[in-house]
């Protein structure tokens, strides 16, 4: 992802906060249309750059999410869990992602914490210009991701990019900390996947082998240890359990 897309995309979210603030946008006074008259009396209607410029930034925002936050671990490992249970679609699309969007503000609210102390609020008040809030956005953003991501990942992308040796983490490009990042969660996301898919594979294991010793073949192995699961699940609080997990297991 190249850099000047990123940065876009972080000031799109910069600018939305700030004009989630009716004060500041009260000061920015953006006109969404602007109206020009002609000699003749006929009018002329067109969009602002500043508004041009922010539905472009918007577009970019969902990338952001995704690849440079903790959502992406957080919402496969939900995803996996319910493959688990195998319990259909419960819970529904809809609660799993508001889950996981709702657990990555919790995870992210100290980077976020920081982006507001050095870079929305120096903004608002006009000590600093937009580029330099875009760069001190981006700045604990990076720091997080660089906690999470694996050296093999980033020496990795490094080689594939053919870029010279990087002697410290923050001489690292975001065009090859982000898709070392992405490839980092994934494989943390499938692993603790895997860890919550043996206790479900275990059981349903031992209802297949006490339904065939029955001679009860044509019964459904899946129909009887769906209520089992779901019992365990519930009598180990599982749903705080992973929760808590995910929240872990991210390190500081």
């Amino acid at each position: 992802m190249p850099r000047r897309v990123i940065l876009t995309a972080i000031a799109g979210a910069l600018l939305l906060a700030l004009l989630a603030t009716p004060s500041v946008a009260a000061e920015l006074a953006l006109p969404a249309v602007t109206v020009k008259k002609g000699a003749d009396g006929s009018q002329t209607y067109g969009l602002t750059l500043q508004v041009l410029l922010l539905m472009t930034a918007l577009s970019f925002l969902p990338a952001v999410l995704l690849m440079m936050t903790a959502f992406t671990r957080i919402v496969i490992v939900l995803g996996i869990l319910r493959q688990a249970i195998g319990a259909g679609q419960t819970p529904p699309n809809q609660v799993l992602i508001g889950l996981a969007l709702f657990l990555t503000l919790f995870v992210m609210g100290p980077t976020f914490d920081r982006i507001n102390a050095d870079a929305l609020q120096p903004y608002s008040a006009g000590r600093i210009d937009t580029m330099i809030a875009i760069e001190r956005s981006v700045r604990p953003l990076r720091e997080f991701m660089l906690a999470q991501t694996r050296e093999a990942d980033v020496a990795n992308f490094v080689r594939i990019a053919g870029s010279p040796r990087i002697e410290k983490p923050d001489d690292l490009p975001l065009r090859i900390l982000v898709p070392a990042f992405v490839t980092s969660e994934l494989k943390s996301a499938f692993t603790i996947g895997f860890m919550l898919f043996i206790p479900f594979v275990i059981i349903d294991l031992v209802v297949a082998s006490v339904l065939m010793s029955m001679g009860m073949m044509m019964l459904s192995p899946v129909l009887i240890s769906l209520p089992f699961k779901l019992m365990l699940f519930v009598m180990v609080d599982g749903w705080s359990l992973v929760t808590s997990t995910l929240a872990g297991s991210f390190v500081r």
